[in-house]
């Protein structure tokens, strides 16, 4: 009765104390604890079983530890004293020599072969298979059938209780994922820019995974939106949308992935094919609308300037068409050139050389043009004044200048300076009359706030002064 009394109480102490938490690690660690001690075993080895796996995976242990640089002992049910235990549903007791038992599995990072007996139960909630926990000792030892069923009951409380843990754990891991998705789904519906959605998914990805980095990379290999460093392990999850691949999701840590957290990284995959195409889709319509109004604001350029034209009296028809034709592929570089750079602004460098080496193939010139451009960038709208303007005064100098042409852009007191200067004859007056000056006069006062001046001194100098 003293026994039955002294097993009753161990058996109530053990259960009381690993239902004192739901954390499934701290669970399995009072297990191996609370039962070495009520046995009095020098050991004790507590398996989870591993349903997809179909493996008892060791979890926790008391009076030994796993060398910390190999692999966590597994061991399919069937396999080892305590698999055996495991797949009969039954316990198994050695007293002495365990490890010559042919049952036996060795592991090299496992010292068990200093012990002599071995108690093996297998873990059962309602018959099914939750793990398996041996107890061990360094002496010999025939463990009684009330040890033996204080073992079982201890392992059949045990059952219920990391049932608990197990569903803890999973609910605190889908309150994660909730959270990491609810995060991305916040990054997507709420920024219309690509970049700032796909950059919240990637640092989303990293948190939830416990990631040491992640990256979204786009169908034709580049890199995008990286984060962190990578690690031991690493999942690509494709992205796909309608049918087709649009990207990958690439996730790194230093632990392997578990089946749940591919899952999550399927969903989260998800979402980020959807911000890809949605981005891609506001950009396209907005990219469309730039389009559309630049279109319309240069037509209407065009159209201002054919009325200018018309109403010149005793002009060559030839000429004033060969005019026109020169402002509206002026007009056409600048389209271009924010066409090609997708950016509201325009390197004026770039956009220069290439007028001055359109202006001069045209004209079919043979005079010898030397340019110094800085970078200067300017908006789109204005640099199609400015585009005018230089083609304008380029034209004129290549026309009536002397041999030599020289083309300057540079900054000056916070404005920006173009200044055309050939080494012709110059002119005696300042000509006012001309349709071409008269379109440059108004652009730079009206487009570009700015001023012009004309120097005729052994050729002319044509300079436009505007506030950058």
């Amino acid at each position: 009765m003293d026994e039955t009394a002294r097993h009753l109480r161990l058996l109530t102490e053990t259960i009381a104390a690993v239902n004192s938490t739901l954390d499934l690690e701290e669970v399995l660690s009072l297990v191996a604890r609370e039962v070495a001690d009520a046995l009095g075993a020098d050991a004790c080895f507590v398996y989870l079983y591993d349903e997809q796996a179909d493996e008892l995976v060791l979890r926790a242990t008391f009076g030994t530890r796993v060398e910390e640089m190999t692999g966590r002992p597994r061991m399919r049910p069937g396999e080892g004293i305590t698999g055996t235990a495991a797949s009969a549903r039954a316990p198994v007791m050695i007293p002495a020599q365990a490890h010559l038992d042919e049952r036996f599995k060795a592991f090299p990072n496992l010292r068990e072969d200093e012990y002599e007996s071995i108690l093996a139960v297998p873990i059962l909630a309602r018959e099914k298979l939750e793990g398996a926990l041996n107890v061990r000792t360094r002496e010999p030892r025939e463990f009684s059938a009330a040890e033996i069923d204080l073992l079982v009951a201890i392992g059949a409380q045990v059952a219920q209780t990391i049932e608990h843990a197990k569903l803890y754990a999973q609910a605190q891991r889908r309150v994660v994922e909730l959270e990491a998705l609810a995060r991305i789904s916040e990054a997507v519906s709420e920024s219309l820019y690509l970049e700032e959605s796909l950059e919240g998914i990637v640092e989303a990805t990293v948190d939830a995974l416990g990631a040491t980095g992640a990256a979204i990379v786009l169908e034709d290999g580049e890199v995008g939106w990286p984060e962190g460093q990578a690690g031991k392990h690493a999942v690509r999850v494709p992205l796909r949308s309608r049918g087709r691949q649009v990207g990958e999701l690439v996730c790194d840590r230093d632990v392997p992935f578990s089946a749940d957290d591919r899952a999550l990284l399927g969903s989260i995959a998800s979402h980020a094919a959807v911000a890809l195409e949605h981005g891609r889709a506001v950009l396209r319509g907005v990219l469309a609308q730039e389009i559309h109004h630049r279109v319309k604001n240069n037509l209407q350029t065009v159209a201002s300037l054919l009325r200018l034209q018309a109403r010149e009296e005793g002009v060559d028809a030839k000429k004033a068409l060969d005019d026109s034709v020169n402002r509206i592929l002026a007009i056409a570089a600048v389209h271009e050139v924010l066409t090609e750079r997708r950016d509201d602004d325009v390197e004026l460098d770039e956009l220069l050389d290439r007028l001055r080496a359109m202006l001069v193939q045209g004209l079919g010139a043979s005079k010898e043009v030397e340019a110094s451009l800085e970078p200067v960038a300017l908006a789109g709208n204005r640099a199609t004044a400015l585009a005018l303007v230089f083609s304008e005064l380029l034209q004129n100098a290549l026309e009536h200048g002397g041999p030599s042409v020289r083309v300057e852009l540079s900054r000056r007191d916070g404005d920006v300076v173009l200044a055309i200067a050939d080494d012709g004859s110059g002119v005696d007056e300042d000509p006012v009359s001309g349709t071409g000056l008269s379109i440059v006069r108004a652009l730079v006062k009206d487009e570009l706030g700015g001023t012009l001046s004309l120097e005729s001194n052994g050729g002319l100098r044509a300079e436009v002064v505007f506030p950058a």
